[in-house]
């Protein structure tokens, strides 16, 4: 399936080039979306918004694995005194523990990556509204995302970040 992708993206671009070829006059440029996700302002906000909403359960299995592993120390270092059955009881009530642990931390992990998506979509949204106006406003007859190589000179990113930085949509 990636590779059928892959081939159908490098005909395109075949394509692309050749029609370039025939039509000088054209102007193509092409953004960087990993720079638009990591240095744009709304990127920035989105960043801090997550951190925001998520640092307390993150503290909390913080809390919780250090809870744990205290309690795995003192298992181990009680163990030659307890019983049978007190060996049994804490083990099983680690186990437990434990249990839960992972189960909130695969939580926190889905949930953190659901609403990282929502905003990295908002984010994009952003992107290509500036991306678009940025084309209408210099006449770009093309604008291309993802690429391998390209003249810097065809790169609009830039542009694109002091649209996406200055607020204006």
């Amino acid at each position: 399936m990636k590779q059928a992708k892959a081939m159908w993206s490098v005909a395109v671009v075949f394509a692309l080039a050749a029609v370039c070829a025939h039509a000088q006059d054209s102007k193509i440029g092409y953004i960087n979306t990993q720079r638009i996700t990591a240095e744009s302002g709304p990127a920035k906000a989105a960043q801090a918004k997550l951190e925001l909403e998520f640092s307390k359960r993150q503290k909390e299995l913080g809390d919780l694995q250090t809870a744990l592993k205290t309690m795995s120390d003192r298992f181990e270092r009680d163990a030659p005194t307890l019983t049978e059955s007190q060996r049994a009881t804490r083990q099983k009530e680690f186990t437990e523990q434990n249990r839960d642990f992972q189960r909130k931390q695969r939580e926190f992990q889905e949930d953190l990556n659901g609403r990282r998506n929502e905003e990295l979509q908002q984010v994009l949204d952003k992107a290509n509204k500036a991306v678009k106006q940025v084309a209408e406003a210099e006449k770009y007859d093309l604008v291309i995302q993802e690429v391998v190589y390209s003249n810097a000179r065809h790169d609009i990113t830039e542009k694109v970040l002091k649209i996406l930085n200055s607020g204006t949509k």
